[in-house]
């Protein structure tokens, strides 16, 4: 297993220097990511701390308008996604299998729109006694998806268990780089 691990870390390596590429200064955030990925700590599993990748869909439709949705335990309102699972063959398809899970939104629904995350989001994670998890860092990798055909907002089909509503958002109202981002690619 521990050359498994490896593999999955040497692709989030990849995957970040190829963003810094893009995004270089966003380096400082990301070395303790990298720093962790060069260990054998598999940087995708949930049990790795201090930290670890979880991913993200930005989910657009035809109107320019993104799906969040207001996450249970948080209470916040997000991109859909979570945690990396074992059967998952890239980070891009657990954005796409969170996105369905939570908002019904199928794969066979989206197109990506662009290979490398849109944004990787550095958070703190609070502590939940509940499940024994001391306060973390989850390094959120984003990806972009077009909704493929939608007159409206779509049809949304809430995993009530993780989330409790969901919004349409027009891209301009969302803030700082990720909503700059998401521009530009839509722009092309």
């Amino acid at each position: 297993m521990m050359n498994e691990d490896y593999r999955l870390n040497d692709r989030v390596i990849s995957v970040v220097r190829d963003y810094l590429v893009a995004y270089p200064a966003e380096a400082e955030g990301l070395i303790p990511l990298l720093d962790l990925a060069t260990t054998a700590a598999p940087v995708t599993a949930r049990t790795t701390l201090p930290g670890h990748v979880t991913c993200g869909a930005v989910a657009v439709d035809t109107t320019f308008r993104v799906l969040q949705v207001r996450h249970r335990s948080l209470d916040r309102w997000l991109f859909p996604g979570g945690h990396v699972d074992d059967a998952d063959a890239t980070l891009a398809a657990t954005a796409l299998r969170e996105l369905a899970e939570e908002t019904g939104v199928l794969p066979s629904a989206v197109r990506p729109l662009r290979d490398l995350p849109v944004d990787i989001d550095v958070h703190a994670i609070p502590e939940n006694p509940e499940k024994g998890e001391p306060e973390h860092t989850h390094y959120d990798f984003r990806f972009i998806f077009q909704i493929l055909r939608s007159t409206g907002p779509g049809t949304v089909d809430l995993r009530l268990d993780e989330v409790t509503d969901h919004r349409w958002i027009p891209v301009s109202d969302l803030d700082g780089p990720t909503g700059a981002r998401i521009s530009a690619v839509l722009a092309g």
